[in-house]
């Protein structure tokens, strides 16, 4: 059982050998801007900066970007944003680690599907860190 497992893991990475330069070109791109990926699409960030702060730099970024905020809330040390862009639902999470750090998550979705936008979630985070001043 191993052994079939070991070569049908095996034959299928000869068919991502492209996908490696791929990665590490999306890999250079989110560490020159400070800012991490997932496989997933979402794309996230720590500031050195107050809860309070990061939500209020958010807020500003969205509405820099012209993009309407549908909800906010409340979950415990979670504040969860909800916006809405064209055709992109966009969800931003602040959880607050300290009282002085904050790991912002955000993903962009196109209308409720499973494509996501790592571009203008990432957006999303470079407009914030502006605005706040912080990285």
């Amino acid at each position: 059982m191993k052994k079939t497992v070991a070569v049908l893991l095996a034959l299928a990475s000869l068919s991502l050998g492209g996908c490696a330069a791929v990665a590490l070109t999306a890999l250079g791109v989110g560490m020159a801007t400070g800012v991490s990926h997932t496989l997933g699409g979402m794309v996230y960030k720590t500031f050195t900066a107050p809860q309070a702060q990061v939500k209020r730099a958010t807020l500003g970024a969205l509405s820099r970007m012209q993009v309407k905020v549908v909800q906010s809330k409340r979950e415990g040390s979670t504040e969860r944003i909800l916006a809405k862009a064209g055709d992109r639902d966009i969800e931003v999470e602040l959880e607050a680690l300290t009282p002085n750090t904050t790991r912002m998550l955000v993903t962009a979705k196109k209308d409720g599907g499973i494509l996501r936008d790592g571009a203008t979630a990432t957006e999303v985070i470079l407009q914030t860190e502006k605005i706040a001043g912080v990285s």
